[in-house]
């Protein structure tokens, strides 16, 4: 970061801003400290004020310094930090990656590692049917299938409604009908090409937490352009990267340089919509998240879009310009004010609406842990490219990357899917197997009978039966006549045959209904 500009109308100094201080005397104010990056940041500001160039900025210098950084590319234009803005300067190593696998390396994880909360928050259940969904995965898991992709929890959905009564003894009631509402937003899901999200290979942590033998950290760039159309999958993904960077890192605590830093773009996809438990739970995974070495970012448009547990973790901030045309604005422009240490040399309130593009007010942790007081500043430019790669230059990179075809052919291994279509094929072909139940009755199968006499008496030749009279007047069937009775007798079977069913899967209906 730069010297402060004094809060005058003339145009702020330019200079080295968001740069990174060492924690010592004498270092340039105000700095990112190193071992207190993993006190989390916000960095809010008005569309166009220069949100995207603080983050390639920030991230630029993390990586510089050692620190592997993820960074969602929401608007498409992130793409350029994989390389340089001139000849003489070096960019930072990127790996690209994306969800639907074009622009980057294909993004999976199982449904299993979803887990049944995000998944139910991702298919917008009602409570029963989450609960529903739960025991779905509760009786998988119980049972030994694998749930990797969408047909494993299909197979597993329709096992359940299939086997109700024996589950709703074990495990609780099983409700068809949210059986079906569940499989139809499934349906819903797949239909967005969502489903791609689920499968293997699921990618390894390991893979964004990459240094180069010299010591610089690895940006991994996630396209997210086409997955801003899908904000629940945007922010449900999210979710999970922070759960899972929580369960699976170990305690570390106050590292001299941070394990990993995350930045969340457009944040507030992850709260419009979660519901109040999953937000808490969001909070208590920030304050304690810090001590594995991880540091969280977000980046929107306003403070206010970032629930209150959640802001209280955020230490660094870098605020741009807001600008307040009506009441409301102006109430959420003084809570941004006021959430950065007041500076005595001028009022913070004022000063957040006249700031420039490129402008901002910054106010981070110090080496002791204390924030700064707030200092205007102006945003160094960084080194990389600002704008998004050309095709062909991404797709280059895609090729000659570490993880180059790792990640690109997708694995279908037996999973429930497979697993409950053995075992149902197994069973029909034990059905047409089985010997046919004999009527009851004698010993040898066939209803009971008198035992023939010892001595039977010597058979004579039967007498001829007589041919009944036929009636007077009616003439024999021709070969004609017998082949329409014939027909019209199958036509008839046929007709009853199909309205049989139709009235049935009308009851069937009918009775679903009424459930």
């Amino acid at each position: 970061m730069s010297q402060p500009v004094p809060p005058q109308p003339a145009a702020p100094q330019t200079g080295n801003a968001l740069i990174f201080a060492d924690g010592t005397e004498g270092a340039p104010a105000p700095g990112l400290v190193l071992k207190r990056i993993n006190r989390h940041g916000l960095v809010t500001g008005a569309t166009g004020t220069g949100k995207t160039v603080t983050l390639q900025t920030l991230a630029e210098n993390m990586a510089r310094a050692g620190i592997p950084v993820f960074v969602t590319d929401v608007k498409g234009d992130l793409s350029g930090i994989a390389l340089p803005k001139a000849a003489g300067l070096v960019s930072p190593p990127c790996l690209f990656w994306d969800l639907a696998g074009k622009g980057g390396h294909p993004v999976r994880i199982t449904v299993s590692e979803f887990g049944p909360v995000l998944m139910g928050e991702l298919l917008d259940l009602s409570d029963a049917q989450r609960g529903v969904l739960e025991l779905c995965f509760k009786v998988a898991d119980d049972s030994g299938l694998l749930l990797i992709d969408f047909k494993d929890l299909r197979a597993m959905l329709q096992h359940l409604a299939d086997n109700a009564k024996e589950i709703s003894a074990t495990y609780g009631l099983v409700s068809t009908a949210s059986v079906a509402a569940i499989q139809r937003s499934l349906l819903s899901l797949e239909n967005e090409g969502a489903d791609t999200f689920f499968g293997e290979p699921a990618i390894e942590l390991a893979d964004l937490m990459r240094t180069t033998p010299d010591g610089k950290g690895y940006i991994s760039v996630l396209h997210a352009a086409e997955l801003m159309q899908k904000p629940k999958l945007y922010g449900c993904f999210l979710l999970w990267l922070l759960s899972e960077l929580f369960e699976q890192m170990p305690e570390a605590g106050d590292l001299p340089v941070p394990k990993l830093v995350v930045f969340f773009d457009e944040a507030h996809l992850m709260f419009d919509s979660a519901p109040k438990a999953l937000i808490e739970k969001v909070g208590q995974v920030m304050r304690l998240i810090r001590s594995k070495g991880i540091g969280v970012y977000y980046v929107t448009q306003n403070p206010a879009d970032i629930p209150e547990d959640v802001q209280g973790q955020l230490g660094n901030r870098v605020q741009h310009a807001l600008r307040a045309f009506t009441p409301a604005e102006q109430k959420k422009v003084k809570a941004a004010a006021e959430s950065l240490r007041p500076n005595p040399a001028f009022d913070t309130f004022s000063v957040i609406g006249t700031l420039g593009v490129g402008e901002a007010l910054v106010s981070v942790m110090d080496a002791a842990g204390a924030p700064t007081v707030v200092e205007r500043v102006k945003v160094r430019l960084p080194d990389s490219r600002l704008g998004p790669l050309q095709t062909y230059e991404r797709q280059q990179m895609m090729v000659t990357s570490l993880v180059a075809g790792k990640y690109e052919t997708a694995i279908d291994r037996l999973s429930a899917y497979e697993t409950l279509q053995q075992k149902k094929a197994a069973q029909e072909s034990q059905n047409q197997h089985a010997p046919a139940p004999q009527p009851q009755g004698s010993p040898w199968g066939g209803r009971a009978q008198t035992p023939p006499p010892a001595n039977p008496p010597p058979r004579g030749p039967a007498p001829k039966a007589e041919k009944p009279a036929g009636k007077p007047g009616r003439p024999k069937d021709t070969i004609v006549d017998t082949m329409v009775k014939t027909t019209v007798r199958s036509v008839s079977s046929t007709i009853g045959r199909q309205i049989g069913q139709q009235i049935l899967r009308g009851l069937l209906g009918s009775m679903t209904r009424k459930k």
